[in-house]
């Protein structure tokens, strides 16, 4: 049997990620009966206190072309290191106010464990490795970058 090859997908979306779209991207995993386990991830702006004001909103920017060529080699390393069924990484760019989501990571597995543990580790690369910069936008008309933690 031969190995289908995976190419690279465009992981950044709009604006926030909505409910209904994790919704259907959970669904549509209702027919893949060899899963077992699933792991997800959702990333949700804060409504921080800083000096400069309450954050209302994150902008969010990235070098795209280098974010997604990042994306893809992390991609196929969980890939490599993990026995996945399948894994999706969507990420916002532009405003997202506070109480909305930013970031959603699904991985799944014929067992729980893998999807959960390279579901982990794929969100701590991504927060660590992907040229993506969030500048908050707080309540007082300020803006602050913002650090990944």
């Amino acid at each position: 049997m031969t190995e289908k090859k995976r190419t690279p997908k465009n992981i950044f979306r709009q604006g926030p990620i909505t409910p209904e779209a994790i919704a259907t991207s959970i669904a549509n995993h209702s027919t893949k009966t060899g899963i077992g386990g699933h792991s997800i991830f959702l990333g949700q702006v804060r409504a921080d206190e800083k000096p400069e004001g309450n954050v209302t909103a994150i902008e969010y920017t990235a070098y795209e072309e280098m974010a997604l060529e990042k994306a893809f080699e992390i991609r196929e390393a969980i890939f490599d290191k993990y026995p996945l069924t399948c894994m999706h990484i969507y990420h916002s760019l532009g405003k997202v106010k506070a109480g909305e989501i930013c970031l959603f990571v699904f991985t799944s597995s014929k067992h729980r464990k893998a999807a959960m543990d390279a579901c982990e580790e794929l969100v701590e690369r991504i927060k660590k490795e992907l040229p993506i910069w969030g500048k908050e936008v707080t309540d007082q008309d300020q803006t602050v970058w913002k650090e990944n933690n």
